[in-house]
């Protein structure tokens, strides 16, 4: 088992990562439990394959679980599924000394750290992520949020989990185009901010595509060192952080194009990542064949680069609800060079819808 620490102006968080971690979950959060309700979080594919091991790792521990079930998917991460648990929480008399425990990906995640973030004004968090995308990226930093239909991840709050338990054992159980949604987040890191994993990656794409443990372990830590290093620089989102949204301001104005269900977050990530490539070269930030090594490392890794179903101009209004936009300017998280970037306000939106539409339709 490998440790991180992630550091925050309120809690620490610590970052567990390793094979097997599932069945040890409960003496993990014995020390948080206290005598609150422990309130486990989870999505239906994910109950039935890994719920009981984690309830009888609590209950050997002595903890006694509240298990609530929401909506796999984008679906999780809604108004009235929030209020359906805020509810649930509710009826079964949960107080201020509650842990909310996500069990499941990046969506349920969200979801219940919403939950723990505005519950009685804010109650304790652990994330236990069970896909590739969660473990290296949307369980650590403290982030959650619902979607409005315009914008996704509009609504939303700040709010460190005490724990995170990374079990890379259950990422072997995972379909093929889950593993590949996780790596776009892996190459985003490699592309935007670490030249050597990027180049771990163009090495080693087949291992860790194959799930060698080894490298795949290698990948994870070393992707939520990134995040870490990153949110300890950076916790509010206001500098440093944003370079984490390569390629996700295309990105999620596909997702909320396509409504959530065109495209998973990690392949809108990756067509993302192409079209803002290409924005970067038409600014000269990047050459054509830095640009090409980023399109080429996500096609190897089975991600789309292209989108099909969208127009450009729909896009660029969907991206005006971008969390990075100010006085109606639209920025970006772009590569100055494999391996680093920089946060840019681009203004020509001819520029911007040229580039976009390089990476539309067939």
């Amino acid at each position: 088992m490998r440790q991180i620490s992630v550091g925050s102006r309120g809690r620490g968080c610590r970052v567990l990562i390793g094979a097997g971690l599932l069945s040890r979950v409960g003496e993990s959060l014995r020390p948080l439990v206290g005598g609150g309700k422990a309130v486990v979080v989870t999505v239906p594919p994910v109950r039935e394959l890994y719920l009981q091991i984690v309830l009888d790792s609590m209950e050997d521990a002595g903890v006694e679980p509240l298990v609530l079930t929401v909506p796999d998917g984008e679906d999780a991460k809604t108004p009235r599924t929030y209020l359906d648990v805020v509810g649930s929480m509710l009826d079964a008399g949960a107080g201020r000394d509650a842990l909310v425990v996500s069990l499941g990906g990046g969506c349920v995640g969200d979801l219940a750290g919403f939950v723990a973030s505005t519950y009685m004004r804010g109650v304790r968090l652990v994330h236990i992520p069970t896909t590739l995308l969660a473990q290296v990226d949307s369980s650590i930093g403290g982030k959650s949020a619902l979607n409005h239909p315009r914008a996704k991840n509009l609504i939303g709050s700040f709010h460190q989990p005490e724990l995170v338990i990374a079990d890379t054992m259950v990422l072997r159980t995972l379909p093929t185009k889950e593993v590949r949604c996780g790596l776009a987040e892996v190459l985003k890191y490699g592309a935007i901010l670490d030249s050597e994993l990027f180049g771990i990656l163009e090495g080693k794409a087949e291992e860790v595509l194959g799930l060698n443990e080894v490298v795949l372990e290698d990948v994870v830590c070393r992707s939520a060192e990134i995040k870490a290093r990153v949110v300890a620089a950076d916790e509010m989102d206001r500098g440093e952080r944003m370079l984490l949204n390569f390629g996700h301001t295309v990105g999620h104005a596909i997702e909320a194009a396509t409504g959530y269900t065109g495209y998973s977050h990690g392949e809108a990530v990756a067509i993302g990542m192409a079209a803002e490539s290409r924005i970067a070269t038409r600014l000269g930030m990047i050459g054509d064949g830095e640009a090409e090594r980023i399109v080429k490392l996500a096609t190897r890794l089975g991600l789309p680069t292209r989108a099909r179903g969208v127009a450009a101009d729909e896009l660029i209004w969907l991206m005006h609800g971008d969390k990075k936009a100010q006085g109606g300017r639209l920025r970006f998280a772009l590569p100055d060079a494999i391996g680093s970037g920089s946060v840019v306000e681009v203004t020509d939106t001819g520029l911007i819808a040229e580039a976009i539409s390089g990476v539309l339709g067939d």
